[in-house]
């Protein structure tokens, strides 16, 4: 069965529209753990432009289930995240520029300042995951750095402009997904997965987790968020692979 991580930061992200305390991020997190998440993700940006500093204890101290920080390999946020031990760090590119993280971060180039963040990260017994695409030198290169998972980035195949760009996407998912396990990863998905095109990923054998995060949020606005999350739970579980 594959786990459901739900990504809060789209609640953050109203809320610092208008640069006041409501939707407040932390009661999402607990909405979605009612509504059977088994994740909570969120992403602390050096920009704060949605989670904020205020919210990262509080997430600590409320989501009863996996807790995974998603961050770049930042100094400050490195440190951040070594002092609040939340259960998984996702390393993952970050751009002042970008509306949301766009593309998988390069382990291979960066090899040295990932290591480094994975050597602090595994000291304070913290899971370590990277957020890179399905390409085999980043899949073997994670492995080799000692992360315990990786998250493939699903973006081509989701932003696919047609059957023949999206059925390429998902092979490189399958291929990808079985060099992970075969390198002895855990292997997570995610990026700009929604009601509509979920399937066929979920129906991909050897995926243990998916990482959503708006689709979620937007569906929430109108059944609201603990019956958004139950539905994208029932299609993860009719979807997923018969063992």
């Amino acid at each position: 069965m594959s786990g459901l991580g739900v990504n809060i930061d789209h609640v953050a992200t109203v809320r610092q529209a208008r640069r006041t305390d409501e939707p407040d991020p932390v009661w999402a997190a607990v909405e979605a753990q009612l509504g059977g998440a088994t994740c909570i993700t969120f992403h602390l940006r050096e920009d704060r432009r949605h989670i904020t500093d205020r919210d990262v204890p509080l997430l600590k101290g409320v989501v009863s289930t996996k807790l995974n920080m998603e961050m770049a390999i930042a100094p400050q946020i490195v440190a951040i995240a070594r002092k609040t031990r939340p259960t998984q760090c996702t390393l993952v590119p970050e751009k002042r520029e970008e509306v949301t993280t766009e593309g998988g971060l390069d382990v291979v180039r960066l090899a040295d300042r990932v290591g480094s963040a994975v050597e602090q990260f595994k000291d304070q017994g913290i899971i370590c995951s990277a957020f890179i695409e399905p390409l085999p030198e980043q899949i073997e290169t994670s492995a080799k750095l000692g992360f315990d998972a990786v998250e493939l980035w699903t973006g081509a195949y989701a932003n696919a402009g047609d059957e023949q760009q999206r059925q390429k996407g998902l092979e490189e998912l399958v291929a990808g997904v079985r060099l992970g396990r075969n390198c002895g990863l855990e292997v997570h998905g995610g990026h700009g997965l929604t009601y509509r095109n979920v399937a066929a990923v979920a129906a991909i054998e050897g995926f243990g987790e998916f990482n959503i995060g708006h689709s979620i949020i937007a569906r929430a606005v109108f059944v609201g968020l603990r019956q958004a999350v139950r539905e994208m739970l029932d299609i993860l579980n009719q979807c997923r692979p018969k063992e």
